[in-house]
């Protein structure tokens, strides 16, 4: 079985083909884990069964965010009449190991899908970097319909790549996008973080809602901490008013994140959150190594340029990720949300970020309007890390991407993940208990791979 781990700090790098022979490491503890969850054993609550139903998906993935998560009581009605899942879900997924400095120490990213079943490690450079995928652009109908082969390159020149994949929509984990560009134009002194931005669509978007005002800090932290659309809109149509998107891709291109890309949103109000905004989870876990702000040269660009942290201030860096460690939404990887229940999985053991405790233990997000009625208590006593993250979910996509670091005297471990995946809220696991699972949009695979993840970090450490 392929494998491979790039060892950075100094060392020569191997090869792709060699680090695919002869690694081992992190990358094949990714792949295994991914192989022995057996994701594809999950159920499929929408399956199109005809070509009108395969249509109204493509003409669906215009504005993929506007549509709510279902009712319980919906998800339990289609969860009752879910079909298995007609092949190899899709899956992204990278670690990346820090030292105490947050420089890269090694890596490893996994590909799974119809065409890797048992998933594929992908080779990388000793700058993270690859060009061992022809990484295409997701397709709602295209992944029932064509067994999951894209049809659109995100990236010119790969034609002949040894790895051909198509990058699930990253759902609400593209507000990472966003708020690296506005911070960047805090940094650069066109605007500040209390200036009071006046959202004014000219046309009035169902995923945005309407016009309002608010700080630009009260945009970027509802858009990062509870996920607020309306926000994201807002900042989105702000980077639009200043000529300042294009700039923000360029720049992703510049820092060699080359598959980070915030296109084909709607000026007019910020809107069209669709399959051309495309992130891979290894360019989504560099951005966070960027963000974490490790010292040094984190990593050169193919064009040679080092990287460092100073592509954000120091401030816009201690906002960023003081805005991601306040995380609502620990649902995914980390399931802290429902300390206690016997279902979801335990995850990521995460310290619960206290702004959204009760006086009783529970979480409540309130922009969200959901309650979800565990003491989460037990849990921040037994936690053992910090986890600065932002997730996405919509009916076929979850994702999530975040900074690991292990509170005193909890194993030193430090760590980026990135997961990214067609596996929404349209996808239920076959065991998901017909009642207490409120507000569980996500398979607790996804908890069961952060738990193993975590496990194996603090194992060597």
């Amino acid at each position: 079985m392929a494998a491979g781990v790039v060892l950075l700090s100094g060392l020569a790098a191997p090869s792709p083909a060699a680090a695919a022979e002869e690694g081992t490491g992190l990358a094949r503890h990714l792949r295994q884990t991914l192989d022995r969850l057996a994701f594809e054993q999950v159920l499929d609550t929408a399956p199109p069964a005809t070509a009108a139903e395969l249509n109204a998906l493509r003409a669906g993935d215009v504005e993929k965010e506007a549509a709510p998560p279902p009712k319980q009581a919906e998800l339990r009605a289609a969860a009752a009449a879910a079909e298995p899942i007609a092949q190899q879900p899709q899956i992204d997924l990278t670690v990346i190991e820090l030292d105490r400095l947050g420089r890269p120490v090694s890596s490893g990213t996994v590909l799974m899908s119809p065409q890797y079943p048992d998933g594929k490690i992908v080779p990388v450079d000793r700058d993270l970097h690859t060009t061992a995928v022809r990484w295409r652009q997701w397709d709602d109908a295209g992944w029932y319909a064509n067994k999951a082969q894209g049809t659109i390159d995100i990236l010119p020149g790969r034609e002949n790549a040894p790895l051909d994949f198509m990058s699930p929509y990253p759902a609400s984990v593209l507000k990472l996008m966003v708020a690296f560009g506005v911070l960047r134009l805090v940094d650069r002194g066109e605007l500040a973080l209390d200036d009071t931005y006046d959202y004014q669509p000219t046309t009035v978007s169902s995923l945005c809602g309407p016009a309002g005002s608010d700080t630009v800090r009260d945009y970027l932290d509802a858009s990062l901490t509870w996920s607020s659309n309306a926000a994201t809109c807002a900042l989105v149509k702000l980077l639009h008013d200043r000529g300042a998107v294009d700039g923000l891709n360029q720049t992703f291109q510049d820092l060699g994140l080359e598959t980070l890309q915030l296109k084909n949103t709607n000026p007019a109000n910020g809107a069209r959150w669709g399959n051309p905004v495309t992130m891979t989870s290894l360019d989504t876990a560099k951005l966070l190594m960027l963000v974490n702000g490790g010292q040094g040269v984190l990593w050169r660009t193919p064009a040679g340029t080092a990287v460092t942290a100073a592509a954000l201030s120091p401030a816009s860096r201690a906002f960023f990720t003081g805005k991601l460690a306040e995380q609502g939404m620990n649902i995914a990887l980390s399931t802290t949300n429902w300390c206690g229940a016997s279902y979801p999985a335990q995850g990521i053991p995460q310290l619960t970020p206290p702004r959204w405790i009760a006086a009783d233990g529970t979480v409540t997000i309130p922009g969200q309007g959901i309650s979800y009625g565990h003491d989460v208590r037990p849990c921040d006593s037994a936690a053992e890390v910090t986890y600065a993250h932002k997730n996405g979910w919509v009916n076929n996509s979850g994702a999530e991407a975040g900074i690991v670091k292990a509170l005193s005297g909890k194993g030193g471990r430090s760590y980026v993940v990135a997961v990214f995946s067609n596996l929404g809220y349209q996808y239920v696991d076959a065991d998901r208990p017909t009642s207490g699972a409120e507000n569980v949009w996500f398979t607790e695979k996804f908890a069961k791979l952060g738990k193993a993840i975590d496990a194996y970090e603090k194992q060597r450490h």
